[in-house]
């Protein structure tokens, strides 16, 4: 197999996760993880992933479906929804820094509780506990419910069993124990790594290495055996140098194929798609630096709050801030090389922004309407 240019790299990175659209319980078992993010501008991060990569996606709908889809809300590299089965090779997962013997006391009363009354709103574990606040990770305050319950699902002794209006439902879960072994905790370890890979390849060098560490989050009983998983799989991977950067991806795949011709869409991409969330790659592979701004304050933004980055065939060429008024999509735009013109530039613009409002009007409420106002 010759050895694939950086345009190569470049259109293999499009097309390989831009895939023809599918189900929605298909699309995360080939994406492998989706990340997630709370802020809707103009919709949240897995809603905004989803939609190029799942027939008929409307916003919301991975909330409506996730009680009844094989899925569930974990930690990989960060927080998101991935498929059932990858659960087992994170848990049951042992937390980098353990509970004092109070916070342990308190996580068996409420998984008592909550085994009890079967699946919980935060609000009821406040009311019935009262445990108070607590300083959060921004040193700020939080509802120290609220976040007990988060710890508890990190710990896999909850899971979300759905949202409702955003807000995670828990129910108690036990994962089942897992092979201790020195080759079974190894085998899993190789398993995260080949799934991070596969989601985000290509990868450079110094991106495996940082994806590698951040699963110290999804799995960090794992860390030592993830850091020797690292130095065989970088012969396990298939490779090429590049103008001094390694590059890896799955040896089963060839970037230079033809298969991995870019169409003529024009997509605005959520700032954590995987076609964009390496912001390593991304510099690479399209010449520029993308920010993303949302915790940026105002005066000193480049790109915007939310920047959606604008990508068409296998470029990255832009962004876009979009919000809507009475109904209508305002995007405010921002090129970083010049911006195209012509007919077929606007006409692809024109679709996008199309798509993307039917898929921000979201479904019909699919209850039939009685005519009687609910009590208040």
């Amino acid at each position: 197999m010759a050895a694939p240019t950086l345009d190569d790299l470049r259109r293999y990175a499009v097309a390989r996760t831009l895939f023809n659209a599918t189900s929605l319980p298909q699309a995360i078992r080939r994406l492998g993880f989706v990340q997630a993010d709370p802020i809707r501008a103009p919709a949240r991060a897995q809603d905004l992933t989803l939609r190029h990569r799942v027939k008929d996606y409307r916003a919301g709908d991975l909330e409506r479906r996730y009680a009844q889809l094989p899925i569930e809300e974990d930690c990989l590299v960060n927080y998101g929804f991935l498929p059932r089965e990858h659960l087992a090779l994170m848990h049951p997962r042992e937390a980098a820094s353990a509970w004092d013997a109070e916070t342990r006391r308190k996580a068996a009363d409420v998984l008592a509780f909550v085994r009890e009354h079967g699946p919980v709103h935060p609000r009821l574990v406040e009311q019935h506990f009262a445990h108070g606040r607590v300083k959060n990770y921004w040193g700020g305050s939080s509802n120290a419910s609220t976040h007990l319950l988060d710890g508890m699902h990190y710990r896999g002794m909850l899971r979300v069993k759905r949202r409702e209006g955003g807000t995670r439902i828990y129910e108690a879960v036990t994962h089942p124990p897992a092979d201790d072994s020195t080759t079974a905790r190894a085998q899993r370890a190789a398993a995260l790594i080949d799934l991070v890979v596969r989601k985000y390849a290509p990868l450079p060098s110094s991106s495996l290495t940082y994806l590698v560490r951040l699963l110290g989050y999804g799995a960090p009983h794992l860390a030592a055996q993830t850091q020797t998983a690292l130095r065989l799989a970088r012969d396990k991977f298939a490779s090429c140098r590049i103008d001094g950067t390694t590059w890896y991806w799955p040896a089963d795949e060839n970037p230079a194929s033809r298969r991995h011709a870019p169409d003529d869409a024009l997509r605005l991409l959520a700032p954590f798609d995987p076609v964009v969330w390496d912001r390593r790659r991304f510099e690479l592979l399209w010449n520029w630096t993308y920010k993303f701004e949302a915790y940026t304050p105002a005066p000193k933004r480049q790109f915007g709050y939310y920047a959606l980055p604008l990508l068409l065939n296998d470029r990255v060429m832009g962004w876009a801030n979009v919000s809507t008024h009475q109904g209508q999509l305002q995007p405010a735009f921002g090129f970083a090389v010049k911006k195209p013109t012509g007919p077929a530039f606007r006409a692809a613009l024109d679709d996008e922004l199309q798509r993307m409002t039917v898929f921000l009007a979201g479904r019909p409420d699919p209850r039939p309407h009685s005519g009687v106002l609910p009590l208040p």
